[in-house]
């Protein structure tokens, strides 16, 4: 009988919160980036592509040989070595034109693998429905997938795949970071906390009041105008961005039922509380006995099984006011599987013991 082995990973935040810079948790707004989409072909597969029966895959095939003046009947076209694809990216902020930046390529038809093909060149466009970019070259899907005999061999997932620096831009995306002399900074977990720390630390820094927080997600900064003057904007952002803070972290415990992994924070608090553990073991044990029927000619086999059930005597512990650190090792002194620590990490936020957020993945 195979037993599986849940192991579970419980991390403690130290609490003594770490400084980290703000464009660490931070990014100012303007700098937008741009999701891109395009459809395209992949060639030069090895009998691993689209079936005859992907019209899709056809068409585009008898489409593309027409621009090239060959004219092929649509029921002649063999599409064996050829996939349909859609072909996706984000162009970053302040691109150029000219820059390169990477693509990944996904199948759309009923390729088996996109192994060893080449991606033709594919415009890639936005929202808008404008030209962004034009995507081309080998893909890249670190693994294989081959089958032969009935036997498969499989390693990674091959009908996705990756063209590093495969587009090339073609139109530039407009970024505006300042606005009426303002920059403004928008953090990536809102905090109230976070941003007046934020505000205080740039005025600090300036010996100035530049800074305000305008909302839990975002601080309002005021550009001198002797910067404007000097064109030393860059320089002026680069300081703010380096610029040291600590962010709030609230109270949470992060529970993944699927793989029994706990995270929580150091600053968890439990209130004080009793905790009765107890295991409940079932055993089922499977036997098989044959006898003979019709002088010992043929033999009937006839399936049994015994059924037990444990239950281990509940054991009890009373915590008094104390962190997650000490609940773990109390729970550990009793090993406790991964699956009743999760259970009783329930249990304590139900009975309103855990003083922080619980987050079931």
């Amino acid at each position: 009988m195979k037993k599986t082995v849940l192991l579970a990973l419980l991390l403690s935040v130290a609490l003594m919160q770490a400084q980290v810079r703000l464009k660490d948790i931070a990014g100012f707004s303007g700098l937008e980036s741009k999701q891109l989409i395009g459809y395209g072909l992949v060639i030069g597969l090895d009998g691993t592509g689209d079936g005859s029966s992907s019209q899709m895959t056809i068409q585009s095939i008898k489409n593309m040989m027409e621009r090239f003046g060959l004219t092929i009947a649509q029921n002649k076209i063999r599409p064996n070595n050829v996939a349909a694809v859609i072909v996706t990216a984000t162009l970053p902020a302040f691109a150029k034109s000219g820059s390169t930046f990477d693509v990944t390529v996904s199948s759309v038809g009923d390729a088996k693998s996109l192994e060893g093909g080449t991606l033709l060149m594919t415009p890639l466009l936005g929202i808008d429905e404008e030209l962004y970019a034009m995507a081309q070259g080998s893909v890249s899907i670190g693994g294989f997938n081959s089958s032969a005999a009935g036997t498969k061999l499989r390693k990674n997932f091959a009908l996705v795949g990756r063209i590093p620096g495969g587009a090339v831009v073609e139109k530039e995306v407009f970024s505006q970071m300042l606005y009426n002399g303002e920059l403004l900074v928008n953090l990536h977990n809102p905090d109230f906390t976070t941003a007046q720390r934020v505000a205080t630390a740039i005025n600090e820094y300036f010996e100035y009041r530049l800074a305000a927080p305008e909302d839990a997600s975002s601080v309002q900064i005021v550009v001198p105008d002797s910067v404007l003057v000097q064109k030393k904007l860059i320089g002026f952002i680069s300081s703010i961005e380096n610029l040291e803070v600590v962010p709030e972290q609230r109270a949470r415990v992060v529970i993944n039922e699927r793989t029994g992994t706990i995270v929580a924070g150091g600053n968890v608090e439990l209130s004080e509380v009793a905790v009765a553990h107890g295991n409940l073991m079932i055993k089922i044990n499977t036997y098989s006995q044959s006898q003979s029927v019709g002088f010992g000619m043929v033999e009937e086999t006839t399936e049994y099984a015994n059924v037990a059930a444990i239950n281990e005597p509940a054991r009890v512990m009373v915590l008094e006011s104390s962190t997650v650190q000490e609940l773990a090792r109390a729970l550990n002194s009793i090993k406790v599987t991964p699956r009743d620590l999760i259970s009783i990490f329930q249990s304590l936020k139900a009975a309103g013991a855990l003083q922080a957020e619980l987050v079931i993945m």
